[in-house]
């Protein structure tokens, strides 16, 4: 069991069925990134590898036809009779700071990063599940009237604004108001604020509707102004990591790619906001087009309600709760109610537990050597959660959420093998938040059922091997190396001052080929499908869920709550049985989140110091870990080009 505490996370599920560089421990001069794949068939995989995986291979979790899964869709029902009294005594006798006022209105703030992990109270920034928590919640509390959304700019992936969205959603079927304020504001703002009834901005407000781009920063140059000489073996033509080192411009594969990534997202964007405002699509890429950044203009075209500043939109809403009268409108904000139990509004649990594992961040196979707590993955920690779920008998199914876009190769491996015997002996279903690409990839095909949100990032299967020969930088600088081995390749990883060696180049090849092959046939096993359908969607391609759906990559789309539907599906739970879903190792707050949640901005520095020198001397062995590609307003700087993400890391601790 992980160290961390086991926390009930309650949730109520009511719905009705229907359809890097990694571095020696000397210096920055060698990189292995490697990268997830997909699927083949039993028959057509060699003997040695189907007799070693097939022992353990749940029948749920081969791919051999589409299924028509449930899609965990919202079904709100207002409480009535005996329920709604005893609802009511349960507010009367809660804790005197989760007590509300009737006619509440509740304030949220989306701004920065958003986690796909819950977080303690001392913890800054906002967690997804919380987020999604309070919404369900203020659908069912008689106490809050409408949620007033403040939105401003983000660092997140398209996945977790489609979240988001779909919570608005499914929280105005409960007829309560929900209106956005929106002070600055691009297209991911955007696309939450047009689910809301009314979106509100004030007459300073930026808004910079004007498309979307995506970046690939190419280092070859500067690489040769140090006097570093990259020798790069790729495989995978769109495997971009080589290029960004070895190219100064976008091959055509790549530009394909990216350009692929870009039309998926920005249709699907154009698609509903369209549908969300009441607009013809062709009507919002014109308006797009012309550049438009006056909010009167924006009011003029129907894209904002009014023009107001908060205190006025405040005003507003206590016309419309209270009538003209002076007293305060009621308000609590999105930290005070996360505090609110879902017992106490009625949302009773069933008896039924589903577990779920949340993984988030890059992978790394065990904990820091440098005595801070790590983030991202630890792989003997995720194993051991989902060991302690095989072991017990209490859980009927799990669902692993992952978002990340990958790392350490081996502890990848290592936790899709213990994914997979766990889906041997229970339902296992995976679901995408931002990101699931290479290494994240590589845990989800380990699950029955693979669930992604349509903009998720996934896929990213192919191999980078090589090093980066520092001859010509030594020289400038005065340092030198001298070397003495014995055994033939012994320098292969030592002698970052010259070239390889033809052999060494050789073996190096090889080793690469050897890699790929390892992973794809895994990846086809994990899918039934054969290698060569697999190898059509792989070489190191990048895919949107949507399109990662048609190519047999996931299985279906949607969030957490369809993966809660579908897991109840394979676990033979009725769909309309309420299930209580468990959330594994809860964090509690460690004294650097306390003293940072006080606002001692040093323990932010100290983090970023602490994971840049995990980086540079405890990053070992082959990486599963996607390209580093910066989608700037797509994917969200959290899993943007690692250089560019560590300087604003730093910068904004500071």
């Amino acid at each position: 069991m992980s160290r961390g505490r086991i926390a009930v996370h309650r949730l109520r599920y009511a719905y009705a069925a229907s359809s890097s560089i990694t571095a020696s421990s000397s210096a920055v001069t060698r990189f292995q990134f490697q990268c997830p794949q997909q699927y083949l068939t039993r028959a057509s995989l060699p003997f040695h590898f189907h007799s070693r995986y097939s022992s353990s291979v749940p029948k749920q979790a081969l791919h051999g036809g589409v299924e028509n899964y449930p899609s965990g869709d919202f079904d709100f029902k207002p409480l009535a009779g005996w329920k709604k009294f005893i609802v009511k005594l349960k507010m009367l006798t809660a804790l005197p700071w989760h007590r509300l006022r009737y006619g509440t209105v509740l304030t949220i703030k989306l701004r920065g990063q958003i986690s796909d992990q819950l977080k303690s109270r001392f913890s800054r920034g906002l967690s997804l599940p919380q987020i999604c928590d309070n919404f369900l919640k203020a659908a069912y509390d008689p106490r809050i009237s409408g949620i007033y959304l403040h939105i401003d700019i983000l660092n997140c992936g398209w996945a977790k604004v489609e979240e988001i969205r779909r919570h608005i959603f499914n929280f105005r079927k409960s007829g309560k108001f929900i209106v956005a304020y929106v002070p600055s504001c691009r297209e991911k703002e955007y696309y939450i604020a047009s689910a809301c009834e009314e979106i509100y901005a004030p007459p300073s407000a930026y808004f910079s509707l004007f498309g979307l781009t995506v970046q690939a920063p190419f280092f070859r140059g500067v690489l040769e102004n140090l006097g570093i000489e990259p020798e790069v073996e790729r495989i995978g033509k769109y495997k971009s990591v080589g290029d960004q080192l070895t190219r100064r411009t976008m091959s055509e594969d790549h530009h394909e790619m990216l350009t692929a990534l870009l039309d998926n997202i920005y249709t699907h964007w154009l698609d509903n906001v369209s549908a969300a405002r009441g607009k013809k699509r062709e009507d919002i890429e014109n308006f797009i087009n012309k550049g438009v950044y006056q909010v009167e203009t924006l009011k003029e075209e129907g894209f904002i309600s009014d023009i107001i500043y908060d205190d006025e939109v405040i005003t507003r809403l206590k016309e419309r709760l209270q009538g003209k009268t002076k007293k305060n409108l009621p308000m609590v904000d999105y930290r005070k109610y996360s505090g609110v139990r879902k017992s106490t509004l009625g949302l009773s649990d069933g008896k039924d537990l589903i577990a779920v594992i949340r993984a988030s961040g890059s992978i790394r196979r065990i904990e820091s050597p440098l005595g801070a707590r790590s983030s991202g993955i630890i792989g003997e920690k995720l194993i051991e959660k989902i060991r302690s779920i095989r072991e017990s008998n209490k859980y009927k199914a799990a669902i692993i959420r992952i978002d990340s876009p990958g790392g350490d190769a081996l502890a990848s491996d290592l936790m899709w093998r213990e994914i997979r015997l766990l889906a041997a002996s229970k339902p296992v279903i995976a679901s995408m938040s931002d990101v699931a690409a290479s290494g994240g990839y590589y845990m989800a095909m380990g699950a029955g059922v693979i669930v992604a949100e349509n903009l998720t990032l996934t896929g990213s299967i192919g191999v980078v091997t090589g090093k980066l020969n520092l001859g010509k930088l030594y020289e400038k600088i005065g340092f030198n190396k001298e070397i003495i081995s014995r055994g033939r390749y012994a320098e292969l990883r030592a002698a970052e001052q010259r070239s390889f060696r033809p052999d060494e180049a050789e073996l190096f090849s090889r080793s690469a080929q050897h890699a790929y092959k390892q992973f794809r046939d895994k990846a086809a096993f994990s899918r039934s499908m054969t290698v060569d359908k697999m190898e059509e969607v792989a070489q190191g391609r990048v895919w949107t869920g949507k399109d990662a759906a048609s190519h047999g990559l996931i299985d279906a789309i949607g969030g957490l709550s369809r993966a809660v539907a579908i897991a109840k599906l394979k676990a033979g739970i009725p769909q309309d049985r309420q299930v209580t879903v468990v959330e594994l190792s809860r964090p509690s707050p460690s004294l650097p989140e306390i003293l940072s949640g006080l606002g001692n901005s040093l323990v932010g520095v100290d983090r970023t110091l602490n994971e840049l020198l995990e980086d540079l001397t405890f990053s070992h062995g082959v990486q599963a870990r996607m390209d580093g590609i910066m989608f700037e307003k797509l994917e969200g700087y959290p899993y943007a080009n690692p250089i560019l993400a560590l300087i604003k890391d730093y910068l904004s601790s500071l």
